[in-house]
């Protein structure tokens, strides 16, 4: 018996530090996320630049070329744009999208698509600039949160899990 309520109390303890790392893996994951958005609209600048790929031509190469999450937003995109214009496609992929960024980041990335397709081509390479200095932006505060965050979850799922040890003891 008593084997057993150690075991109990042991997977307490141990269930809360796993959530506490789950939710520290948050910030982690929007600082990789921005960083990998920032990298694939620097490909895609890059294409529309010195190719001249079309736009769901470019955004299925990224994708292919990008891993992860970010990746599969390019893939879908470019998918979605055979049946409605490369800025709804775009706008609406990031709108449904399953990563880690905060609203504000998927609005900045999303006014991207306001562009995509209509503008000549110095319209699209100032707005992907546009975009990109802003994810710089986004990129040093997500850091910051991160250092913050990131311990502060850890540990604060180790404390309840202890405490939580401590009253059932």
């Amino acid at each position: 018996m008593f084997f057993v309520k150690v075991f109990i109390l042991f997977l307490i303890f141990y269930s809360s530090l796993k959530v506490g790392k789950v939710i520290a893996r948050k910030y982690y994951n929007r600082v990789s996320e921005l960083k990998e958005m920032k990298n694939a609209l620097n490909m895609f600048l890059t294409k529309i630049r010195f190719t001249y790929e079309s736009v769901p031509e470019s955004f299925n190469e990224i994708g292919n070329n990008i891993k992860g999450k970010i990746g599969e937003i390019f893939k879908i995109a470019s998918g979605k744009m055979k049946n409605m214009s490369a800025g709804d496609a775009w706008e609406e992929t990031i709108e449904k999208a399953d990563i880690s960024l905060t609203d504000e980041d998927k609005n900045v990335i999303k006014n991207l698509g306001r562009m995509l397709g209509k503008t000549d081509l110095e319209g699209q390479v100032s707005e992907i600039k546009l975009v990109q200095n802003f994810l710089n932006t986004q990129i040093d505060i997500a850091e910051k949160e991160k250092q913050k965050n990131e311990k502060l979850y850890k540990t604060l799922g180790g404390v309840i899990g202890l405490a939580i040890v401590i009253i059932l003891v």
